[in-house]
């Protein structure tokens, strides 16, 4: 018997007959013994855990509107936090999480960096490219091989029809975002919808995506519009867009502006006096700075801290993914690819994402299921699922593609063949 476990039997037995004051003294001491005991293995990591990000970089094309860009290095940062939250606890396991990055304006570059670190062991990849680009890399290796998670793509295909055995999703498919704000639009019954979207083909799949929620949820396009203008619109908004707006009466404006080109020119000066949704506006996010409660405050402070700015939707993604991979390898006590893809689509899992309900991946397609929250530049206006949309399973399941939707097969049996 070792001086440690001796004196722990002697504080234990102590405690039998002692006064309410002794024996918060002695619980106060023996806490302090347990957490030197754990203390003293923290330095010692016996699993060592690399996470590799690798993002495709891309230039903004010239648009006709002054708006902010994305931090260059957006989605990095999330990952970086999520590390140090993993070593937070890992420490204490024998655990030490480290993360390795690359990012490049060439594919070829990612992907052979990707070998390499395949090579060496590394098996668990974030990747914050779009989706023609995620779905190239990840054809370089075998389902087994190594783990990806999707922190840059929203692209539906992803989900639906283009689903990977060894790819899961913590950004929200463009489907869950539209389908979080046409259950608003239902609940304030604003069903008549006017649909502006943009030339560019991220537009045109923001717009389908808006075309499908219309019809899941009871909402009427009564007139669709493209902008097709290459007018400057800081000086002639309050001419162009009224005219622009002309037509069936409508409840709402939607547009589908994904980088931002028009879509802000809209709001206040419509025709009829009415809200602007969609990608400017009242937008369905994954994140945003406005978002404060159920703890999220303090992730706020912590990421403003780590990077000095806000976080956005892409950062939350990342940092989602890392911390999914901390959850698992504590619970598993394992890092391999396989057995992280097992833990984390098991109904076991549950990650506190600091949205009011513990998070999940659906089995079928590898998404995160997750609230999505409604805001406006400086507020939270609401969070979707909303109240009354029901589902048998869970509530996060009526946004985005449910099982019956998606052409992909099971990921867990995948997993476990």
């Amino acid at each position: 018997m070792n001086s440690y476990t001796a004196h722990h039997r002697r504080v234990t037995h102590s405690l039998r007959g002692s006064t309410p004051a002794a024996l918060r003294f002695a619980l106060f001491w023996l806490s302090l013994l347990l957490m030197a005991g754990l203390s003293s293995q923290a330095f010692s990591a016996d699993l060592q855990i690399r996470i590799g990000y690798l993002e495709l970089i891309k230039e903004r094309p010239p648009l006709l509107s002054n708006v902010l860009p994305e931090p260059e290095d957006s989605g990095l940062q999330g990952a970086r936090l999520g590390l140090k939250d993993n070593n937070a606890g890992g420490r204490f396991l024998g655990q030490n999480f480290e993360l390795l990055e690359t990012r490049s304006q060439q594919l070829t570059e990612l992907i052979e960096q990707a070998r390499d670190w395949q090579n060496e062991g590394v098996e668990l990849l974030l990747l914050n490219m779009d989706a023609e680009a995620l779905l190239e890399l990840a054809g370089q290796f075998s389902p087994d091989q190594v783990l990806l998670f999707n922190v840059g793509s929203a692209e539906n295909a992803l989900r639906r029809g283009q689903c990977l055995p060894n790819l899961l999703h913590t950004l929200p498919s463009r489907a869950m975002l539209t389908d979080a704000l046409a259950q608003w639009m239902k609940a304030k019954r604003l069903t008549d919808w006017m649909l502006i979207e943009g030339a560019r083909p991220e537009d045109k799949a923001y717009a389908d995506s808006l075309r499908r929620s219309a019809k899941r949820f009871g909402a009427k396009i009564v007139e669709q519009k493209q902008w097709s203008f290459d007018t400057d619109l800081r000086r002639s908004a309050q001419r162009e867009v009224p005219l622009f707006t002309q037509g069936e009466d409508y409840d709402a404006v939607l547009v589908a502006d994904e980088l931002g080109d028009f879509g802000e020119f809209l709001l206040y000066n419509t025709w009829l006096p009415r809200p602007v949704a969609g990608t400017q506006g009242l937008k369905p996010v994954a994140w945003h700075r406005v978002v404060e409660q159920w703890g999220a405050a303090q992730l706020q402070k912590r990421f403003d801290k780590l990077a000095g700015r806000w976080m956005n939707s892409h950062d939350y993604a990342a940092w989602a993914a890392t911390r999914s991979i901390g959850e698992a390898v504590a619970s598993s006590g394992t890092a391999d690819a396989l057995s992280v893809r097992r833990q984390l689509l098991s109904e076991q899992f549950q990650l506190a994402g600091f949205k009011g309900r513990k998070l999940s991946y659906r089995s079928w397609n590898g998404q995160l299921r997750q609230p999505i929250a409604l805001v406006q530049p400086r507020a939270l206006v609401s969070q979707s699922p909303q109240e009354g949309f029901l589902h048998p399973v869970t509530e996060l399941d009526t946004l985005g593609f449910d099982h019956q939707e998606s052409q992909c097969r099971d990921l867990l049996a995948a997993a476990n063949h």
